[in-house]
Parts: C-alpha cells; sequence; structure tokens
C-alpha cells in the first residue's frame, strides 16, 4: 500500500471494492460523480480533490478501485499516476489514435541524458547534472525538457550561491507510465534490459530518486524567485 493510502496490488483493488455497497443509491451516485470528476479533468486529479467534491463518508479507494477495474478491458483505462487519476487511452489501441502525419517528438542523446540524471538524481542542481555527465549543459537542453513539461523547478539548495533544483513533473510519470517516481528501473531491471553492459563498474549505483517533497537541503521558491525564472511576471500575475 502507497503511503497515499490507495490500493496498489490486485489483492487490494479486490478488497477496496469487496466493500462497496452496489445496491446503496448513495454508493452508486459516488461512483458516477468520481467518474464525471476525472473525465471532465483535463489533468490528473489528486485524492484531495476527490475527497473535496464527493460526500464525506464516500470510501474513495473502494469507489477508485472499482473504476479501475470496471474499465480494465475497456478502450480506455483509469490509471494512477503519483496519487492521482486520469483516463487514457488503452496501450493497445494507441497506434490507432496517432496521426500518420505528425512526427513523434525525439530528443537529443544530450536531453535524454539530462532527463534520465534528473529523473534518477532529484533534487539536482544544473552543476550536478553536468558533474554527472561530465561535460556542460546547454540551457537550450533544460529548455527543452520543460517545455516537454518533464522536467520543473523544485526548490533552492541551501548552499553557497543557492542554485535551483530540478526534478520531474507528473507529465513526465505519465508519459512514461509510472505510478511514482520510484517505478523507475533499477539496476537489475536495466542490466536485464540490456540498457547495460555486463561490466559496469562494481560500485556502480542507481540512486533512489525523492519524492515532490522539498528535503532538508532545499528551501521553497519565492515569489521573487518565480519571477527571476520567468514563472510570474513581476506583480505575482502567472504566466499564461
Amino acid at each position: 500500500m502507497h503511503e497515499s493510502g490507495l490500493p496498489d496490488a490486485m489483492t487490494d483493488v479486490e478488497e477496496a471494492r469487496a466493500r462497496l455497497d452496489l445496491t446503496d443509491a448513495r454508493v452508486v451516485e459516488a461512483y458516477r460523480i468520481a467518474e464525471a470528476l476525472v473525465f471532465a479533468s483535463s489533468e490528473p486529479v489528486s485524492r484531495n480533490y476527490l475527497a473535496a467534491r464527493l460526500p464525506g463518508d464516500t470510501d474513495i479507494d473502494a469507489i477508485m478501485a472499482a473504476l479501475q477495474e470496471d474499465y480494465a478491458e475497456r478502450g480506455v483505462h483509469l490509471v494512477r499516476i503519483d496519487g492521482h487519476w486520469a483516463f487514457r487511452t488503452a496501450p493497445d489501441l494507441s497506434f490507432m489514435l496517432r496521426d500518420g502525419n505528425e512526427e513523434p517528438k525525439k530528443l537529443s542523446r544530450a536531453a535524454l541524458e539530462v532527463l534520465a540524471i534528473i529523473a534518477y538524481h532529484q533534487p539536482v542542481t544544473r552543476a550536478e547534472i553536468e558533474e554527472v555527465r561530465g561535460v556542460q549543459t546547454s540551457k537550450g537542453t533544460l529548455d527543452v525538457l520543460m517545455e516537454a513539461g518533464w522536467v520543473r523547478f523544485r526548490g533552492r539548495r541551501r548552499t553557497p550561491g543557492r542554485p535551483v533544483t530540478f526534478g520531474t513533473t507528473l507529465d513526465f510519470l505519465d508519459q512514461f507510465g509510472l505510478d511514482e517516481i520510484r517505478d523507475l528501473p533499477g539496476l537489475e531491471e536495466l542490466r536485464g534490459a540490456g540498457l547495460l553492459s555486463g561490466r559496469i563498474p562494481a560500485n556502480f549505483n542507481i540512486p533512489s530518486p525523492n519524492d515532490d517533497e522539498l528535503d532538508d537541503e532545499e528551501d521553497p521558491l519565492t515569489q521573487m524567485d518565480l519571477e527571476e525564472l520567468g514563472l510570474l511576471t513581476p506583480g505575482g500575475a502567472g504566466d499564461e
């Protein structure tokens, strides 16, 4: 079970669904409301978002487990992304929705390297990215990842110069089919997929990335920081 309290295994789904009394009109109505809320949202919805809009006695875990199971064999699936819920096209049907004239977004090797470093080492500063890569990282590479919506500013490191830290986003998890950042493949999985050489150094390891919470070495971004980074216009109005 994840810390969020949401079911994370089939047995938990079955147990949660078993708690539902589908003969109760209030339960059925809550089920319909939850379905509509997720369907109508352009972004994955959080458990808190659902709780604020469903009757107070709603068993949200059971409702979402039932919805997820009911959509499991349909053309769209209900998926969980870092404690958020969204409808997504069934993986085996996604090719049907692709525009044949649309060029898939391709990242340069440098952008892929930077994205992987941020994903596994977050929170990480630009200097730390360059230390891992062994070469300088251009602002353009980071801009591409941020424009794609896969990387974001997290906070400021409590070190001289207070450098900005980077982390991944919900869109990153969504794009790569991850429930949470800890679902990134580990050392053995990468080796099994042939992505790592069998002769990797003995001391090589893959770090466990942090979640969205700021760690003890980070400070949250202030309004002045947001303005400096171009995330807010002067005076506090958010960019459209």
